[in-house]
């Protein structure tokens, strides 16, 4: 199973492993990770998942598609590496991923 590393605004870390084909919202659910509420359950409904994908990921993560680009507009803190949590889907080239979440979502 691929390891997701996700980083509170504070710096602490928390690794866990996720299933191939949830996602990364998902996956911080089951495991209790603080910073990540999705609201909507991921629907992409809302900003309340928001992370920062880490520098060296975001070709393999990949760009947001448009509808998710709208719904960052809900976010708080945007930046070149915003992504929702819940429309990032677990493959195995994210083994190793790091996200870090936003300091107002914390």
């Amino acid at each position: 199973m691929p390891k997701i590393t996700y980083v509170d605004h504070a710096g602490t870390a928390r690794t866990v492993e996720g299933d191939v084909g949830s996602t990364v919202m998902e996956t911080a659910i089951r495991n209790n990770v603080p910073g990540i509420d999705a609201e909507c359950g991921g629907a992409c409904a809302c900003a309340t998942c928001h992370v920062y994908v880490d520098g060296e990921w975001a070709e393999v993560v990949g760009p947001a598609e448009p509808m998710e680009q709208d719904m960052l507009d809900f976010a708080s803190d945007v930046r070149s590496t915003s992504r929702l949590s819940c429309q990032i889907r677990i493959k195995p080239e994210l083994d190793g991923l790091t996200v870090t979440t936003p300091a107002r979502q914390g």
